[in-house]
């Protein structure tokens, strides 16, 4: 294809929203058209992840991603100019060899998925494309429904909150717009109501409120309450999205449970989630078990997996053979998808292909250190996920993905549609 073939390829440092270095790429078609993209990181990192390379050393902690940015104007650069940008596969592949480690240990995952996202973006514009649009052809329509934090804890908030993400969900929402303007408003009831009780922190990681709870249980109690302030109903049409992230606090069928002062097994984890899906309107749970507790996930999956979203994280890492492996164990019915995992679109996409079959359902997910590209909604959209975890409602690199999907629905028109109660197992109560 004329002017769409790899001309150069650069690599350069820049930052975080937690103050970290993180990895730039920037690729430029031979027509001209140019791609760039950047590259998140985690606070909460899952055992089967690819590897951000990090310099080490005393300079930023260690975590420099000069050797990173090295690998990227050197040797990437010089293996995939000339090759077609268009080809994601083939370049993706070329990634993957040239690595030649199966964790991207070698090159870094943050060299090789900003190279490959890059790369798509790239490819976009020198096709005269949105990048929803080129990712998932002219039929990619559909906004996906947002998962946003509104407390966060654990190794996004409040050190002494075992649950990392206190989320709500819009099922009953009409467009993606208004299920940001309801969650607008839940996210600045959870601030009145904190102020008011004097147990505001801050703002955590995820850009949602940083609280001082003195219980998980009483996070969700709050956040109720924060639904009934905002006008809305909790469990009907808004619901709870948890993040429990139990391999933070869980290990060989122990966990725990740090505000409650007590330890409990992997029978007493399933019936502590159990209770809270009875008190309270929860439609989403994310790692309720650790990585390493299968029969944990399954065990709650075949309780409540009719009516409540199960969602793999730790337990796949986006990655497709542990992907198949949850699905032959019923350990879950979702599974998270975050790009940099992997360390290329194509290894992603085969995972979200996998949960397809599976009968599995998707959300795509930001990291607690994140960026302004805004390049995961449009990959949401162009490859039909349905729902997207976006972190919380303050700061610029999470407002700046909420834009981008009001900016997509606006240039849609009456050709938008919205992935809302269709996209939870159960039914918006």
């Amino acid at each position: 294809m004329d002017g769409t073939k790899i001309a150069s390829v650069a690599g350069r440092r820049v930052w975080d929203s937690r103050g970290r270095p993180t990895v730039e790429a920037e690729v430029t078609l031979s027509g001209g058209a140019k791609g760039r993209a950047m590259a998140p990181a985690g606070a909460s990192v899952g055992a089967g992840e690819a590897l951000d390379l990090r310099d080490g050393g005393e300079r930023y902690g260690g975590a420099d991603v000069m050797r990173a940015v090295g690998h990227i104007n050197g040797e990437i650069a010089r293996a995939i100019e000339g090759m077609e940008a268009t080809d994601q596969g083939q370049v993706d592949e070329c990634l993957v060899l040239l690595d030649g480690t199966p964790s991207k240990s070698r090159l870094g995952a943050n060299a090789c998925i900003a190279v490959s996202v890059a790369c798509a973006k790239a490819a976009a514009v020198g096709t005269g494309q949105p990048l929803y649009q080129y990712v998932g052809g002219s039929d990619a329509n559909t906004l996906p429904l947002p998962h946003i934090q509104i407390f966060g804890g654990a190794t996004h908030g409040a050190p002494g909150l075992n649950i990392q993400d206190y989320m709500v969900v819009c099922p009953g929402a009409r467009s993606f717009s208004e299920a940001i303007d309801w969650t607008a408003e839940i996210y600045r009831a959870g601030g009145t109501l904190m102020a008011h009780a004097g147990n505001a922190c801050g703002v955590t990681d995820g850009g949602g409120w940083w609280p001082r709870f003195n219980s998980n249980e009483h996070g969700l109690e709050v956040l109720v309450r924060a639904i009934e302030l905002a006008g809305l109903s909790p469990g009907k049409g808004v619901g709870i999205s948890i993040d429990v992230a139990a391999s933070e606090f869980g290990h060989g069928g122990t966990y725990t449970l740090a505000p409650e002062g007590r330890r409990t097994d992997t029978e007493g984890m399933v019936k502590l989630l159990l209770r809270w899906v009875r008190r309270f309107p929860i439609m989403s749970i994310e790692d309720p078990l650790a990585d390493d507790d299968h029969p944990g996930f399954a065990a709650l999956t075949r309780r409540v997996g009719d009516r409540v979203q199960i969602i793999a994280d730790d337990l796949v890492t986006s990655d497709v053979g542990r992907m198949q492996e949850a699905a032959l164990r019923g350990a879950s019915n979702a599974v998270l998808l975050k790009p940099n995992q992997r360390g290329t679109l194509s290894e992603v996409l085969r995972t979200w292909n996998a949960a397809r079959q599976a009968g599995f359902r998707g959300v795509i997910a930001t990291r607690s250190g994140e960026t302004e590209d805004v390049s995961i909604i449009d990959l949401a959209v162009g490859w039909g996920i349905g729902q997207i975890k976006m972190g919380g409602f303050s700061r610029g690199e999470r407002t700046s993905k909420i834009n981008q999907g009001l900016r997509i629905e606006s240039a849609l028109g009456n050709r938008a549609r919205f992935a809302n109660s269709s996209m939870l197992r159960g039914p918006v109560r």
